[in-house]
């Protein structure tokens, strides 16, 4: 170990070994947040006891842990920021953070870190803030196990519950978000995971990327959101484990893929949304051993996709499984389970002797005019589904899985 190695040591263990905790409350010598931040220094403590604090923007400007006890209450009285991170290695936990200010041009948050690394945001409340948690910049930071929860009704009049631009290495983990114009949003996030986290009632998505590269998200639950989530001009996404659930309306879906390459769909549940998956202009995206139960459309792949594999996936009780928008056929299908396949495995191998064309003629014909639907469950439509099936006309005749399933994967 050098000279200034030494130095660096003996300082790093100097602070360590000086560090303080300062007790912010009625029974305590200090009373104020501002007060006790002032009298901290880099290492110190901060822990804020039970009660109403209403002393405006609160601003950590040292590396401090700051720690609430019995959940204090922050209150901001919507006017600007409820609290602002601008030092390296802060901890935030243990508040209710409640009444951020509302306005377009700042977007004013419950907590903003602002261009910081290893900032751990945690176990917090926080309540009708315009923005909930916004991370700028930022790398190496975690939002873990807080309740984000607003009650916008206008997209334009709320912002996000997670909002994070231009960062790297970030973990979103076990959080519960609602009522913000998207649930989670990355834009220009980078190595990212997110992970454990329920979004619901959101009034755009529940998780919305863009221009957001090798992230993953695993094991959330997107329900009851305008869309469930949107990926959009984005690569090398993986989609790991998730519930897209009850994502209903005119434009909604489960998921949203538009402009993106080389993603990966695995073991995911799309239940009861307007469309389980909608793509439009993606490529080399893998969907495999995902289950599209109940939607009115399971999957929706505009003429603009190509080189997509749809493998291995349960296709049940949906109004249409597939639909597409064009005639020319670059994507695959392989060994998936129909429950619309009527066909026979006479070698009982489990695998279908005859290929299962998906695209009905219904669904073709809807595609191109929205009104067919009042004709749904017609004796006429059955009968031309029946017929396009024996003889293809209209639908694209490589439009097929040549191996279907005769039973479904495992649930």
């Amino acid at each position: 170990m050098n000279k200034i190695s030494y130095i660096s040591y003996f300082f790093f263990t100097f602070q360590v070994l000086i560090a303080n905790t300062i007790h912010v409350g009625r029974q305590y010598p200090v009373k104020s947040i501002h007060q006790a931040i002032v009298q901290s220094k880099d290492g110190d403590t901060i822990i804020v006891h039970k009660g109403l604090y209403r002393e405006g923007n609160i601003v950590i400007n040292k590396k401090i842990v700051f720690l609430g006890n019995e959940y204090p209450i922050l209150d901001a009285q919507k006017d600007g920021e409820v609290v602002s991170v601008k030092a390296d290695s802060v901890v935030v936990s243990g508040f209710k953070i409640i009444n951020s200010g509302f306005a377009a041009l700042d977007d004013p948050c419950g907590i903003k870190v602002y261009n910081r690394t290893f900032v751990r945001i945690e176990n917090n409340s926080l309540d009708n803030n315009f923005f909930g948690i916004y991370l700028q910049n930022c790398n190496n930071c975690i939002v873990k196990d807080n309740d984000i929860v607003s009650h916008g009704t206008q997209e334009q009049l709320i912002g996000n519950g997670i909002h994070c631009w231009k960062s790297d290495n970030l973990q979103i983990i076990g959080n519960t978000v609602s009522g913000h114009r998207d649930g989670i949003y990355f834009e220009f996030v980078t190595n990212s995971v997110i992970w454990r986290n329920i979004s619901t009632k959101n009034i755009r998505y529940g998780l919305h990327f863009m221009f957001s590269n090798d992230d993953s998200y695993i094991t959330n639950l997107f329900k009851n959101n305008g869309a469930g989530v949107a990926v959009m001009f984005s690569k090398s996404v993986k989609m790991f484990n998730n519930t897209f659930e009850e994502n209903w309306g005119d434009s909604a879906y489960g998921l949203l893929l538009k402009e993106i390459a080389d993603g990966y769909i695995f073991n995911n549940k799309f239940i009861k949304n307007t469309s389980g998956i909608y793509m439009e202009g993606t490529s080399r995206i893998k969907v495999e051993k995902n289950d599209f139960i109940s939607n009115g459309w399971g999957m929706k792949i505009q003429a603009s996709c190509m080189d997509n594999e749809i493998v291995n996936n349960n296709f049940l009780k949906n109004t249409f499984d597939i639909s597409t928008n064009g005639s020319l056929v670059l994507n695959t299908f392989n060994s998936n389970y129909w429950d619309k396949y009527e066909g026979y495995d006479l070698d009982k191998n489990g695998v279908g002797d005859v290929p299962y064309h998906p695209l009905s003629l219904f669904a073709v014909l809807t595609e191109k005019n929205a009104s067919t639907m009042l004709l749904y469950r017609s004796f006429m439509i059955t009968l031309l589904d029946k017929s396009e099936k024996v003889l293809p006309s209209i639908t694209p005749d490589n439009f097929i899985d040549k191996t279907p399933l005769m039973k479904s994967l495992p649930l």
